[in-house]
């Protein structure tokens, strides 16, 4: 990928959250100019864990002839970031984020010839969501959601069943720390990592672009800590009762669900996605949370298969 051909850049954002304008940074891999072709944006995880786990997806500019769009939310990485608002659900939305996108789809003037949207995790979430608006956005031709829950509660059930199977002493330990809200110390987040590594990300080592997208989240955990928790598996922020629901009927383009065997993102929550009209859904037999980096080569023909079909 190193060869291909890259922009960097930054469009302006304003909401009614901000006082001033913020800024999204975004990159674009391949050359709109040369190609016709719809554009592949993806969306990231976390909330607030950044692009670079996402930079694989670029190679489907080589392969199916897509130019791909990577950008960070608000919140991570080169985006602006918001430090004071940790805990602030009135500013920390899904609308906003869904503004965030709109922005930059016309900032970018994708509309026209368009676009994909291809999104991992709570950027899975947001692809259904930003699909599902009444009229079909304007552009948009089909969504990937790689391991996003149509359901949170339901996806707090599959986790429960995933921590009763750890290792007893793994399991009380994560269980003493969290009756003593103890969420930083080094036993919890080695406990915390035995569960990252069976249903989060099982390469060995971890690919450094993941890392990465790790660090942001340590760097800024403030729009992590409000929307999500303090970890994958204890979701106590504004998140925590989300659903698609009937909106889920809403969403006119061809869609592809994924998930791995071993994921934290277990069946139980992709259920509601299989009320959207024209669904298609893969499960991927050696991955868990992100299947883009665990079976990189057979996952990612499918995907650029489904979206050139």
């Amino acid at each position: 990928m190193a060869n291909l051909p890259t922009k960097e850049g930054i469009v302006s954002f304003s909401h009614k959250n901000f006082s001033e304008p913020s800024q999204t940074w975004y990159k674009i891999v391949g050359d709109l100019d040369s190609t016709t072709a719809p554009v592949i944006i993806t969306l990231h995880g976390g909330p607030g864990a950044g692009h670079q786990y996402m930079l694989p997806y670029s190679e489907l500019f080589e392969t199916h002839g897509f130019p791909v769009v990577h950008y960070d939310q608000i919140g991570c990485g080169k985006s602006t970031h918001y430090r004071d608002k940790m805990g602030d659900e009135a500013f920390w939305t899904m609308a906003m984020h869904i503004a965030e996108l709109d922005n930059l789809i016309d900032t970018l003037n994708l509309r026209q010839r368009g676009y994909f949207l291809v999104g991992s995790s709570w950027g899975g979430m947001m692809s259904g969501v930003f699909a599902s608006r009444v009229p079909s956005p304007t552009g948009l031709k089909k969504i990937v959601i790689e391991s996003g829950p149509a359901s949170i509660p339901l996806y707090q059930v599959g986790s429960r069943k995933l921590l009763s199977e750890l290792p007893e002493d793994v399991r009380k330990t994560l269980e003493d720390c969290e009756r003593k809200g103890d969420h930083e110390s080094e036993e919890y987040q080695a406990a915390e990592m035995v569960f990252y590594k069976r249903h989060l990300c099982r390469c060995d080592p971890m690919p450094e672009c993941f890392q990465a997208s790790m660090a942001n989240l340590k760097d800024d955990p403030t729009c992590y800590m409000t929307m999500q928790g303090p970890s994958e598996f204890v979701i106590v922020g504004s998140l925590r009762d989300w659903e698609i629901g009937d909106a889920v009927k809403d969403i006119a383009v061809p869609s592809l669900v994924t998930n791995g065997k071993y994921d934290e993102v277990q069946d139980v929550c992709l259920e509601p996605w299989n009320q959207i009209p024209n669904f298609k859904r893969v499960k991927m037999e050696n991955s868990s949370h992100t299947q883009h980096l665990e079976e990189p080569e057979a996952f990612l023909k499918i995907v650029g298969d489904f979206l050139a079909e």
